[in-house]
């Protein structure tokens, strides 16, 4: 591999500071990441928030009067039902983590994406940064359309808006484990990069337009999915190879190996070019 190996910080900085918040993007600036990843959804009043579920997680939320949230009640959260001003009465960095014990506990509410960008691009201009990537999901299924998120097409149309108000159109992906948003952009915005996520399944290595009506500049599995086989023939394809989440570096080292064109990460602390290649200071 080159040193265009794209280290992608998974929800930020996950391990390290609140998932999809403006501190763990930050975070992750520091620690060298090229694309910033991060999920997608959006309010009753056509916001796009930063947030890996429809609703408030259980696990990291605290309500708006102190309380936790109870998990029972949480898809009662809904904030495809909700307007931003509430949204953001609601704290996502002040519980402990079970799975993240390394977190760091901070305040912080769930941001705007336009907020994000403008503080991701003023921190990298401040700090002489390279210009940095952003690896956006939307979180739509055919089950939850217009429950939990609009429709495919509005929910791209919405996104896009923003990232085209911001200009930042190039240095962005836009990925789905839900083919139907990637279909539409494929035809309504030819030139924008899209990534298929993948989970569950075998690795799709053939025949994509006939299966998707589309071929992906990218394609996303579940690292434990994919063979080396399967590097092989996407990149055949000229199609990029990004698994997720990859947080033991003996897997980041396999998977390098193997030729993989980067890979999503909690730690980008821990999992990094350096890290992977043996490197010592």
């Amino acid at each position: 591999m080159t040193k265009n190996f794209d280290l992608e910080g998974h929800r930020g900085s996950r391990g390290l500071m609140p998932e999809n918040t403006i501190p763990a993007m930050l975070e992750a600036l520091t620690l060298g990441v090229n694309t910033l990843e991060m999920d997608a959804v959006i309010t009753q009043d056509g916001k796009v928030v930063l947030s890996h579920e429809p609703f408030f997680n259980h696990v990291i939320t605290t309500l708006p009067n102190g309380d936790s949230l109870p998990e029972s009640e949480e898809k009662d959260h809904n904030i495809f039902r909700m307007n931003y001003d509430s949204v953001q009465q609601y704290d996502v960095g002040l519980k402990e983590h079970p799975g993240f014990p390394g977190q760091k506990k901070i305040a912080v509410h769930k941001p705007l994406l336009s907020a994000v960008i403008d503080s991701v691009e003023t921190y990298v201009r401040e700090n002489q940064l390279p210009k940095v990537m952003y690896n956006i999901e939307i979180k739509s299924s055919r089950n939850t359309d217009h429950i939990f998120h609009p429709g495919p097409a509005a929910y791209a149309d919405i996104l896009l808006k923003v990232i085209s108000d911001k200009n930042i159109s190039d240095r962005v992906v836009i990925q789905s484990f839900d083919p139907r948003p990637l279909k539409y952009i494929s035809e309504a915005y030819p030139k924008q990069k899209i990534s298929l996520l993948i989970e569950g399944q075998q690795v799709p290595v053939d025949s994509l337009e006939e299966k998707y009506g589309f071929v992906p500049g990218i394609v996303s599995p579940d690292y434990k999915l994919l063979s080396g086989d399967d590097v092989k023939k996407l990149h055949a394809q000229k199609i990029s190879v990004v698994p997720w989440t990859v947080n033991d570096l003996p897997a980041a080292r396999h998977l390098f190996e193997m030729g993989v064109d980067g890979i999503i990460t909690d730690y980008p602390d821990r999992i990094n070019l350096r890290t992977i290649k043996g490197e010592t200071d």
